[in-house]
């Protein structure tokens, strides 16, 4: 059975006594529903603070927003999967079309991203999505195809396994602009079906797949109830503590 999942990520935003105290109103809003995992995804200097804030809570964790590719070594200002897993984070965002675009990072780069993470026993969020060039020219679902099997296909079925999946239509994000529940469900059906035919049924219809892309309170509820949305990637949202509550809560 597939899980439940509502990641917030922060972005570049919260000093650290602004994210704790987001994170201390957040766990006195939320009731005690495990069936849905809260993910909370601060900035790196956040990371061992919130773990140990949320590690006795029932449907918490921690995510990192990125990872480096590498183990160790002379790369200034990076963060390995290592130190992430040493705070206490059990997942990482991986891919997300920020990265992609504001800093380049393209397929290959990624796929050893979450290749790092999981050798770290980190579970890579990985996403993917089209831009609206890409819809507009009616090649979207061949971008989401290219992406999955570059970033994660090279993987076994019991590493497939450990992965999250979350679709973020680029031209969604930070735009107020959301996609239909029919644009949302018809990926995230197609992106299961393309998993289907790499991994198999089981593994299909076990990957948690995450809609990302101004997701907020007002619309959580219609994604959410889509067959193949079990969840939501969120943004500027989760920057106030009874939005995220609430988006939790939406299922």
């Amino acid at each position: 059975m597939r899980k439940k999942i509502v990641a917030g990520n922060w972005k570049m935003n919260k000093t650290l006594a602004e994210g704790l105290q987001l994170v201390d109103d957040i766990l006195k809003l939320s009731n005690e529903n495990d069936e849905v995992i809260k993910i909370i995804a601060p900035p790196f200097i956040h990371l061992a603070s919130v773990a140990e804030r949320v590690k006795s809570v029932k449907g918490f964790e921690v995510a990192a927003q990125d990872c480096h590719q590498m183990a160790k070594g002379a790369f200034t200002g990076e963060v390995s999967a290592e130190m992430v897993a040493s705070t206490g984070t059990r997942y990482v965002i991986i891919g997300h079309s920020e990265r992609r675009t504001y800093f380049g990072e393209n397929s290959k780069l990624l796929a050893q991203k979450v290749a790092s993470a999981l050798a770290n026993n980190l579970i890579p969020i990985f996403c993917l999505g089209e831009s609206m060039e890409d819809r507009n020219a009616n090649v979207h679902l061949e971008t989401v195809k290219q992406q999955l099997k570059d970033g994660l296909f090279s993987l076994l079925p019991a590493d497939f396994t450990k992965v999250i999946v979350a679709y973020e239509p680029v031209w969604a994000i930070g735009t107020g602009v959301t996609a239909t529940t029919h644009q949302a469900q018809g990926m995230h059906n197609f992106i299961r079906s393309e998993i289907n035919k790499k991994y198999g049924k089981v593994i299909s219809e076990n990957t948690t797949i995450l809609y990302g892309g101004s997701c907020n309170a007002e619309n959580a509820k219609e994604l959410f109830s889509c067959l193949d949305v079990d969840g939501g990637l969120v943004g500027g949202a989760s920057l106030k503590a009874s939005d995220f509550v609430a988006i939790a809560n939406s299922f």
